[in-house]
């Protein structure tokens, strides 16, 4: 039994489209950006995760950097298998020699059946024996600490890189939800397009997720208001090199569109939730993961738009990877887990 063990690794990974984690043995052990950098020449990859983020943007012809993932899907079957591979390599030498590899990976709940089928076929191009999917709602809540297989109602809002994912969870089961293709990227894009109209100034992806992170909000009046930030950029009409500063109130009216839409969904989410589980998410709230849960006022403008207490919760990063993690320890329990053979 030993000597099986010692041959046999076990990965829980949160496939996502902004950044890719990994669990082994309850530890988080890969956290990094869902990109490779590839040798357009060769086909050869080049650098994946930080290394190829660091090239984001600043290529020449020769090399090209590609996010595998969009919308919370696989988009490009190589170069997300390449980035898988080159994710497990980063673990210790020691615990890359194994004839048995089992993972449990998360996907979005309005995944399609060939979209599923791209996730598992990546799992076997990198020789996993045994693979399971998991829904991202019911990761969240199991890495929150929720019990989901209580007769129970919990709502749980994930919003990612490319999905917002909206569940109301019971007896093991996701009994309503709205799979929204509009997060963190739409979020991102919208940035970018209100600097080019405002300021006349074009900026990067990489640029306007640090405008995201430094004065990124919700609403436009925060009781403890962030320091304007400036960031630099190109002139659209002199071409040249040019700083501007900016608000938190320019960027909670360009997020506006984005986040109504993200509301209009958890308010239909709640229209479909039976009477008795509505009972429990009055007393229970609704639970926020996810990257998007550290937007400053969201969980305040959703509870103001729902009437019902919002939860942020300790660390809505990493919820997601800790529930798949949980869900790897329990596949011969947890019903829930899609197998390979369902497909």
């Amino acid at each position: 039994m030993k000597l099986f063990s010692l041959f046999s690794q076990e990965f829980a990974i949160d496939l996502g489209t902004a950044n890719t984690l990994i669990i082994q043995d309850g530890t988080v052990v890969v956290n990094e950006p869902s990109i490779v950098a590839i040798d357009w020449k060769t086909g050869e990859t080049i650098a994946v995760g930080t290394r190829a983020m660091l090239m984001h943007e600043k290529t020449h012809e020769n090399i090209r950097t590609i996010r595998p993932l969009k919308d919370g899907v696989i988009a490009d079957f190589q170069a997300a298998e390449s980035m898988i591979r080159g994710m497990i390599g980063m673990l210790d030498t020691k615990r890359r020699f194994f004839t048995h590899l089992k993972m449990v990976i998360c996907i979005p709940s309005g995944i399609t059946e060939v979209e599923k089928r791209a996730v598992f076929d990546s799992a076997d191009h990198v020789d996993a024996k045994e693979v399971y999917l998991i829904y991202e709602p019911m990761a969240a809540a199991l890495g929150i600490g929720l019990d989901v297989e209580e007769p129970v109602g919990n709502m749980i809002i994930d919003i990612g890189g490319g999905t917002t994912e909206i569940a109301v969870i019971a007896l093991s089961g996701i009994v309503c939800d709205q799979s929204l293709r509009i997060a963190g990227d739409e979020f991102t894009r919208a940035i970018i397009e209100s600097i080019k109209k405002t300021h006349n100034v074009l900026i990067g992806e990489r640029t306007a997720e640090q405008i995201k992170i430094h004065v990124g909000s919700a609403l436009p009046h925060l009781e403890n208001p962030p320091a304007d930030y400036s960031v630099n950029g190109r002139d659209m009409v002199s071409g040249i090199p040019k700083q501007v500063t900016i608000s938190y109130q320019e960027i909670a009216e360009c997020l506006n569109e984005p986040i109504s839409q993200i509301e209009e969904a958890i308010v239909k989410a709640l229209e479909t939730t039976p009477p008795e589980l509505s009972s429990d998410i009055f007393r229970t709230g609704i639970y926020l993961t996810g990257g998007g849960a550290l937007l400053r006022g969201l969980d305040k403008r959703i509870a103001d738009r729902t009437k019902l207490e919002v939860h942020v919760t300790e660390d809505p990063l990493q919820a997601v990877v800790k529930g798949t993690g949980i869900a790897l320890k329990n596949t011969d329990k947890f019903t829930f887990l899609i197998p390979r053979k369902s497909i």
